[in-house]
This record gives C-alpha cells, structure tokens and sequence, in this order.
C-alpha cells in the first residue's frame, strides 16, 4: 500500500477530493481553535465526534416528554416503551449480529459483569479465564472480581498472555497455545476486540474456535472494535461480547452500551443471569407477576427500562453508520491509516516508532505512536498546534484517524506538526 503515497499537501488534497466519504464529515462538529479552525481531531477512540443531526434527535424526545409525559411511552413520535428495539438492526449490522443477538443497554462493565454471571460457571475442574496482559484495566478488575466471587485465586485462576521480551503485540500463536496449554482447565477466554493501547485487532474467531475445541467459552470486548473493524460475531460463533457506544459509535459521553449473545443460547434459559423487569417477557411484562419468565435473545439479559435520551443520540449516529456502511468505512479506514503511518515513517526522527501492527488485517484505524525518552512535552507541543491526540503512560500517543469523519489533509496537518517539532 505504500508506494500509493507521495509527499506534499496536495496529494492529500487530491485524495480528499476522491474520497466518496468525504461527505460524512460535514454531518459532525468539530471543536475550534479561537479563530474558528477546526482543530485535527484524531481521539475517536476515546470519544468520538457529535454527528450534527443528535440535537435535532435528543430534542424530539425532550419535546415529547413535554408534550406529553407519562403517555410518550406509547404515543411519542418514538414511543419510549419499546424504544431500545428501534436501536437494534442497526446496531447488529455494525458488529455482524442477528437482531435476536444484539440489545443495547447499561454500560460496558455493567453488560459484561451480567454476562459473566451466565458464561463464567466454574468448576473445580475448569475455572481459569484467559485474558490480555496488558486489556484495559476495568476488564482486569471485572475478571478478578468475579474469580473472587466464584471463591477462586485468582493467582491460580487468571491466565495471562502478553507480548514476547522486546516485542510490542501479543502472537496469535501465542494466544492459540496458551487456550491449549490451559485447555482441560479453562473455563473462558475474554479478550478486547482491539487492544487499546496497541490497537491491535485480534482473530476473533480463531481464537474463538480454539476456545470451543478445548470446551471453553470465548467472549470479547468490543469497546475499541465495535463501529472501527468489521465485525462478523454471528458467524465467529462467539459466545458473548459487550461494547461502548461513546468512542467510535459517536453516542455521547457515557453514551449507552451494547451486548450480543449468540443466538444458539437464546433460548437456554437454563443458563443463570441476573434478572430485572425489562427482561421479562414482552406481552406479560406489565401483569407484574411474581415468576420471571426472560424473552429470548440478548433481550433477556435486561434489567431496567432504556435511558431514551442516551438512546435517541446513539439513534442518530447509528443513522450515519447505516448510511455509510462499514465495508465502505473499513476501506476508508485502511487507506487513511496507511497513510498516516506512510507520513509518519518519512518523519525520519529516531526518537519515535509505531507500535500498532503494520498488516491491514491486524488493526484498526489507531496508531499507537511510541516516544523514547517521553516526558509528555512532545504531546503537549502538539496540542497547542491544534492537534488532539491522546497520552498514555507511559510513552505512547495514540492517533486515530476515523474514516466516518477524518481526512487525508488531517493526516498531512499531523505530519507538518510533528515533523516541525521534532526538528527543533
């Protein structure tokens, strides 16, 4: 891919030009400097942009609720009532889900803690759950809690793979041989979709298909892969997954979260779960009987009537990945990354390197740019150019060109940045 790039601002013009995306950034807002230029904003995978269309959806809501009150649960343009189901196909297109299989609700740790209750079910025998050395830290502390609360050492219980000595990514190989080595024992594999700190894509299901051969379950946090890589959880076969909306999906701060369960458990109602009234069946639901009887598919994993109002943003940006597609989204994405990684390497400083994975297949939109001897004055030198990236301890800025709203003239702005502060 590489020999597609040349240098100057014009070629990234030009790219501009015949980019049939283009038209995408201009359905969101993008923060300003005091002169009303908008900034370069490559930290979608922190939070993502607001599409310009949410007020228009978060205020419909807010003036049904005005009109209306309580009634708006039946008679708002949107009724609030089955609000969440108007989320659904959208939501399953974008991570390769069956309706049945997708819900949104709650938060990211709050789902998989719910789903952890039904598909982490130790035995004396097989108890261990396999995870990232380095996955985010709320996923570590949502696995060890609930290694504890099954009565389990976690010492004993917690299987870690990381990167090899001198290496920056985990091996597939090494993943695959760790679910084998571990295979008698293991009671479920859980990784992230896309490191967030690497931005590594792992092979869902691959992974997931050795994780069953051994009898384990497998289940996937999606937050930095949900709306960023093409998903296809269906026909991975995964057992569960759980994602945010607030980074690439564009739902706000806090936006709403998402969960999928594949659909052969759709009906095992066998399987424990904590159980609230918005799970209950449907037609039943408001006879307020005391027997809990679930509805089949990720509906049943439920607790709490929907927040309408987080809902309605998230509503609005799934209308835009519709619109664009994420086949369409995901060729933007390695071409712009490509690039931005192509510039970044003619920066010619020794004093940086890239530690996403360099193969296409292997990542998503997001470079993990290494800074040695990082004191963090290389990232603040950038932000007061106009450039928001994102610092992690503790040498890392991660950069995520986002193809729904990135340009290649972003990438190239980057560039003359680092590349003048680099210099001096």
């Amino acid at each position: 891919m590489m020999e597609m790039f040349e240098p100057g601002s014009e070629f990234a013009a030009g790219c501009d030009l015949a980019d049939e995306l283009a038209g995408f950034r201009s359905k969101f807002h993008f923060p300003e400097d005091e002169n009303g230029r908008e900034l370069v904003y490559f930290t979608g995978n922190s939070l993502g942009l607001q599409p310009k269309s949410t007020r228009e959806f978060v205020d419909r809501e807010l003036e049904d609720w005005k009109r209306l009150a309580v009634e708006g649960h039946e008679s708002a343009r949107h009724p609030w009532m089955p609000y969440h189901e108007f989320l659904t196909e959208k939501m399953a297109r974008v991570v390769g889900a069956l309706p049945i299989e997708t819900v949104v609700m709650n938060a990211l740790t709050v789902n998989l803690h719910l789903l952890f209750v039904s598909f982490y079910r130790p035995s004396k025998e097989r108890f261990k759950i396999l995870i990232e050395a380095d996955a985010f830290p709320s996923d570590r502390y949502a696995v060890e809690s609930q290694i504890k609360f099954h009565g389990f050492d976690p010492s004993e219980a917690l299987v870690l793979v990381g990167a090899r000595e001198g290496e920056d990514t985990v091996r597939g190989e090494d993943v695959l041989e760790a679910i084998e080595t571990h295979g008698e024992s293991l009671a479920l594999v859980f990784l992230g979709g896309v490191n967030y700190l690497t931005g590594q894509f792992f092979p869902v299901g691959e992974i997931t298909a050795a994780a069953h051969q051994t009898g384990a379950l497998a289940g996937f946090d999606l937050a930095h892969a949900a709306g960023n890589v093409p998903l296809e959880l269906h026909d991975w076969n995964v057992d569960f997954a759980a994602w945010c909306s607030y980074k690439y999906l564009n739902s706000g701060p806090g936006g709403v979260a998402g969960a999928f369960v594949h659909e052969r458990h759709k009906e095992d109602f066998s399987l424990p779960r904590f159980a609230g009234w918005w799970g209950h069946e449907k037609t039943t639901r408001f006879l307020m009987g005391p027997e809990y009887v679930p509805i089949p598919g990720a509906e049943g994993w439920q607790l709490s009537n929907p927040p309408i109002l987080q809902m309605a943003a998230l509503m609005a940006s799934l209308d835009v990945f519709d619109e664009a597609g994420m086949l369409r989204l995901r060729e933007k994405s390695e071409k712009l990354t490509g690039y931005l990684e192509w510039l970044v390497g003619n920066v010619g400083s020794e004093r940086i390197s890239i530690v996403t994975p360099k193969e296409p297949e292997r990542r998503g939109c997001q470079l993990s740019i290494r800074v040695s001897g990082a004191d963090k004055n290389l990232f603040h030198a950038l932000r007061k150019r106009n450039i928001i990236a994102d610092w992690r301890q503790p040498d890392i800025i991660r950069v995520a060109p986002v193809p729904l709203y990135n340009s290649f003239s972003d990438c190239h702005r980057f560039y003359e940045a680092l590349s003048d502060e680099l210099s001096k």
